[in-house]
C-alpha cells in the first residue's frame, strides 16, 4: 500500500507541548456533557429526523439529565428552524436546560439563527469556522489573516444582534473547526480575541470548543494540544474549554478521556456515537466508563434498553449488539471459560452481600468479565449467560440452576455439556434455558419411564438397624419379574434387587436437592452408576426425594443398557 503518500501528525501541525502533566492525573468527576444528536448526529443520517422524532430525542435527553443540548442548525434547513421554534413556543425546555444552536460565521445565517431562538430563556449560540491550513487554502480560499477577520466580523455581528434581542440570556461558543490540524498560536490568537470581544466573565463564560474534526493522530497528541490550550488561554476562569472528538481512527473515546485529563471541562458527542464518517465521540461509553470507575456520570442510564430503543427509532440506525454497555449482547457470554467465571462470580457476590447484611444491589461489585452490574443498567441476569456451540459446562449449569432449580453435580457437568455440544454442533444455533431443560429431561430423566426396564410397583422398608429391603415389580421385554434386595439403605437395596434380576449395578455417586423452598417442593436426584461395566448418569424428579432417587438409578441403568446413552 502507498503509505508514503501520508504524513504523520507531527509533520502536519506544530506540537509545542513538551512538559505535559496530564498523564499523571485521574478522572474523578464528570465533565459537562453536551449531546449533539439533534444537530451533528442528525446531519449524519440518511433520513434526517423530522420534528416529531427530534422532539422524542430531545425529551429523552432531558429525562436522562443533560443540562445543555445542541438542538439544531436552524439556518441549514426548514426542519431545524421549525424545531427550534417548536421548543420556544411549546414550553418543552426544562428550567435548568440550556439550548444550543449552531451557525456558520455568516451574517445572514447568524440572523436566521437568532430569529429561531427568540423566546427561549437560555441559549448558547455556537459559531464555527474552519481554521486549518488545508481548509483555509482549499475550501475557503483565504489567508490566515483573512480567516481571522472573517471570524471576528461574524462574532461582532452575533454579539450586537444578540444584544438587540428581547431579554433572552444568550451566551456564545466558538469552534475553530479542525482545531487539531490548526497552528496552536493561531487558535490562541482567535480564541483569546473572542474572549475579550464577547466580554466573557466567570458568571458568563464563553465556550471555546476545540474539535478533533478529523482524527489524524494518537489520542495523546490531542491531549497535548488541549493541555497547551488549557495553560495558555487568556482569562481562563471565564472560558469553558470544550472538546468535540470525532472517531476517524476509532479512538474518539480515548481522545475525549485524555482531553478531560488535559483540562477540558466540557465534551460534545452523540449517544452511541452516531456522526458523519465514523462518528462522533460516544457519550454512552464515556459516561459509563466513569460509572464503572466509581464516578457519578451525572446522567441516567438505569434503563439502557429504553435509551437504545428511542435512539434507534429516531435515527433509523441499529446499535451494534456488542456496542459497549448498550448493545443487546454486551453482557452476554457464550464462551465456556467466561460463563464459568461469571457464574462463580455471581454466586460469590450473592454470598458477600449476605455476609455484609445488605441487598445484592447495594454490595460492592466484583464479578469477573462484568465491569458493571447489568442490573444497574436495567438489564436482567438472564442476558448474561447464553448457550451455543462455544459454551461450557459452567454456563450450562448456571442456566439450569437459575431457571429450573437444577444444580448439577460438578462430576455430571462434563457429561451434560457433551450432550449440549452434540446438539449445538448439529444445529449451529443457540439453546435457550427451556431448550436446556428439555434436553436434560430427555437425556437423564425420561429413560426411567421410557427405557427397557420400568418399575410397575416398588416399596422399601427397614428390616433391622442399618438394613433396608427393596421389593418391586420389574417390567422387561421378557415380561415381569419380582426381585428382592437388601442393603444398608434404600438405593443399595434397589441395586441388590436389580442384581437378583441379573443386572449388575454399582452406585458410584449419588446426590439430591430441592428445586425450590417450601413444602411440596420438587426434588431432583442424580445417580452415577456402573451397569455391567458401563458407567452412566441418570436423574429423577419428584416431590418425594426417595422416588426421585430410585428413578435416577433406573434412568442410569436404562441409559447404560442402550436407552438414551
Amino acid at each position: 500500500m502507498p503509505h508514503t503518500r501520508y504524513q504523520s501528525a507531527h509533520e502536519r501541525v506544530p506540537l509545542p507541548l513538551r512538559d505535559r502533566t496530564w498523564p499523571s492525573r485521574q478522572l474523578t468527576r464528570a465533565p459537562l456533557w453536551v449531546p449533539v444528536d439533534l444537530r451533528d448526529g442528525n446531519q449524519a443520517l440518511a433520513e434526517p429526523m423530522d420534528v416529531t422524532r427530534k422532539r422524542r430525542m430531545f425529551d429523552l435527553l432531558c429525562a436522562m439529565g443533560y443540562k445543555e443540548i445542541e438542538v439544531g442548525y436552524p439556518s441549514a434547513s426548514r426542519t431545524d428552524f421549525d424545531f427550534v421554534r417548536h421548543l420556544a413556543r411549546s414550553g418543552a425546555v426544562p428550567d435548568d436546560v440550556t439550548v444550543s444552536v449552531f451557525t456558520a460565521a455568516r451574517r445572514d445565517l447568524i440572523d436566521r439563527t437568532l430569529a429561531s431562538v427568540e423566546g427561549l430563556p437560555r441559549t448558547l449560540v455556537h459559531l464555527y469556522t474552519a481554521t486549518a491550513p488545508t481548509w483555509r487554502d482549499v475550501v475557503l480560499g483565504r489567508s490566515r489573516q483573512e480567516v481571522h477577520a472573517l471570524i471576528r466580523e461574524a462574532a461582532t455581528h452575533l454579539m450586537r444582534r444578540a444584544e438587540e434581542g428581547p431579554g433572552s440570556a444568550v451566551r456564545f461558543e466558538f469552534s475553530p473547526e479542525v482545531f487539531n490540524l490548526t497552528e496552536p498560536d493561531f487558535v490562541l490568537e482567535v480564541c483569546n480575541g473572542l474572549t475579550e470581544l464577547w466580554e466573557a466573565s466567570p458568571d458568563r463564560p464563553v465556550v471555546h470548543n476545540l474539535p478533533a474534526t478529523v482524527e489524524i493522530a494518537t489520542p495523546n497528541v490531542y491531549a497535548d494540544q488541549i493541555e497547551y490550550m488549557d495553560r495558555n488561554l487568556a482569562r481562563r476562569d471565564s472560558v469553558v474549554l470544550s472538546v468535540h472528538p470525532h472517531n476517524d481512527r476509532g479512538t474518539g473515546v480515548a481522545c475525549a478521556e485524555l482531553a478531560v485529563l488535559a483540562g477540558a471541562q466540557r465534551v460534545e458527542g452523540c449517544l452511541f456515537g452516531n456522526g458523519e464518517r465514523t462518528g462522533n465521540v460516544d457519550l454512552v461509553t464515556l459516561a459509563l466508563n466513569l460509572f464503572a470507575q466509581g464516578v457519578d456520570p451525572m446522567v441516567d442510564f438505569s434503563d439502557i434498553d429504553a435509551v437504545r430503543a428511542v435512539v434507534e427509532d429516531c435515527t433509523r440506525l441499529p446499535v451494534h449488539p456488542r456496542h459497549p454497555y448498550g448493545g443487546a449482547l454486551v453482557h452476554t457470554a457464550f464462551s465456556g471459560t467466561h460463563q464459568d467465571a461469571i457464574s462463580k462470580g455471581l454466586a460469590h457476590h450473592a454470598a458477600r452481600a449476605r455476609d455484609l447484611g445488605v441487598p445484592a444491589a447495594e454490595a460492592p461489585w466484583a464479578v469477573p468479565y462484568l465491569p458493571v452490574d447489568p442490573a444497574d443498567l436495567g438489564r436482567t441476569y438472564e442476558e448474561v449467560i447464553r448457550v451455543n456451540s462455544q459454551s461450557g459446562k459452567g454456563g450450562i449449569a448456571h442456566l439450569l440452576r437459575t431457571h429450573h432449580g437444577v444444580d448439577l453435580p460438578k462430576a455430571m457437568r462434563p457429561d451434560f455439556s457433551a450432550a449440549v455440544q452434540r446438539v449445538t454442533d448439529a444445529g449451529g444455533h443457540e439453546l435457550t434455558h427451556e431448550d436446556l431443560w428439555d434436553l436434560f429431561h430427555r437425556t437423564y430423566v425420561a429413560p426411567a419411564q421410557d427405557g427397557p426396564l420400568t418399575l410397575a410397583d416398588w416399596q422399601t422398608r427397614p428390616t433391622a438397624p442399618g438394613v433396608h429391603e427393596f421389593t418391586c415389580t420389574l417390567v422387561t421385554g421378557a415380561g415381569e419379574r419380582e426381585p428382592r434386595g437388601e442393603g444398608n439403605g434404600p438405593l443399595s437395596a434397589f441395586a441388590h434387587a436389580l442384581g437378583a434380576a441379573g443386572i449388575a449395578v454399582d452406585i458410584l455417586e449419588w446426590s439430591e436437592h430441592s428445586t425450590t423452598t417450601g413444602p411440596g417442593s420438587p426434588a431432583v436426584a442424580y445417580a452415577h452408576c456402573r451397569v455391567d461395566g458401563v458407567t452412566r448418569w441418570g436423574a429423577g424428579r419428584d416431590t418425594s426425594i426417595l422416588t426421585a432417587s430410585v428413578h435416577a438409578v433406573l434412568a442410569a441403568v436404562n441409559r447404560a443398557r442402550g436407552s438414551g446413552a
